[in-house]
Formats: structure tokens, sequence, C-alpha cells
């Protein structure tokens, strides 16, 4: 799991991961963007639709290494946390690699925090502080309870840098994203 802030790479890297396991030693591998498969898994419902949604979930199970990116970009409801964990419980399951990228800290949720902070006996208004200024993280975004699930199935690794596309053409062209002349 790639975790880190918009334009460090994570798409990119992962990509570069997939389009050598491909190249290198022929394994079978497909790119989905979170937000893309759970519009087509919708619109799979919809009758005029010829795609049913287990055809559009077919090649997402059996390719022996996905790309999952973006995990988080859309707000887990019940229905998007039933298809997600199908997904990735199928394949821990059936021992398939997931890449995931997501833009979210790797925490627990608000309501998980402030249940810990209730046991650990802190006072109410420095939870209040905290998360009044806290940014959303990947518990808050796809469940306590899936971020369990990942970490349980994937090697984290955060990635830190600038904003590769905010900064200067001639810094971007030289290749490296991190300080002029790399």
């Amino acid at each position: 799991m790639l975790i880190g802030s918009i334009g460090v790479g994570k798409t990119h890297l992962a990509v570069g991961m997939i389009q050598a396991l491909i190249k290198n030693k022929g394994v079978p591998c497909l790119f989905c963007d979170y937000r893309e498969l759970l519009k087509e898994i919708q619109n799979s419902y919809n009758p005029a639709v010829q795609a049913t949604e287990l055809e559009i979930l077919r090649p997402v199970l059996e390719t022996e290494v996905l790309v999952l990116d973006e995990l988080g970009a859309v707000k887990s409801s019940e229905w998007v946390w039933d298809t997600v964990s199908y997904i990735l419980n199928s394949r821990y399951n059936e021992q398939k690699t997931t890449i995931i990228t997501t833009n979210f800290p790797d925490a627990p949720s608000a309501a998980a925090q402030r249940e810990q902070s209730r046991i650990e006996g802190k006072p109410r208004e420095e939870e209040y502080a905290r998360n009044a200024t806290r940014d959303e993280t990947l518990g808050d975004r796809i469940t306590d309870r899936m971020r369990s699930r990942l970490l349980d199935m994937c090697r984290v690794r955060t990635m830190k840098g600038p904003d590769f596309r905010t900064l200067p053409k001639k810094q971007r062209l030289s290749g490296c994203p991190f300080w002029p002349g790399c």
C-alpha cells in the first residue's frame, strides 16, 4: 500500500511495477481506478447496460496483480464497503497481489481515536481540539475495519515529497522532482 500526498508519485510507481511485471515476467496485471471501478459496478445495475457486476468484477478478482488506485477517493457507504471488502477479501484469500495507492494518512477514524482517548482517560477538550484540526484519515474514508484488513495484508510504504505537478517545468523535465540537478 503506497500512501502519500497528492503528486508524490504513488500511481507512477504502481504503474511502473506492473509494467515491469508484464514486460519482464509475463505476469497478468490490471490497473483499476477506485472511483471508476465503483461507477462501472453501479452502472451494471442499470437494465439498459449489457455488462453484469460479475463480468466487471471477474478480471479484477482473477488477475494475478491488481493496482487499486486512489483507495478512499469515494466515501464509504454500506454498498461501497461491501463491494470493496468483497474484492479485497477475495484477492487476499486467493493470495493474489494487490497494490493499493491512497492520498489519506494511515490512521484510525475520528471515532476510533475518540474511543481510544476515552479509554486512556484523556480530557474531552483535548480530544475536541485535536479532532477540529485533523485531516481525514484512511480509517475515516474506508472504515477502521477495512483499514485493519489492509494493514494485515499489505506492506505500507509512505511516500513523501512535493507535488511533482506543481514544480517548475525545468525541474520536472530533469526527471527528479525533489531537488535541482539530482
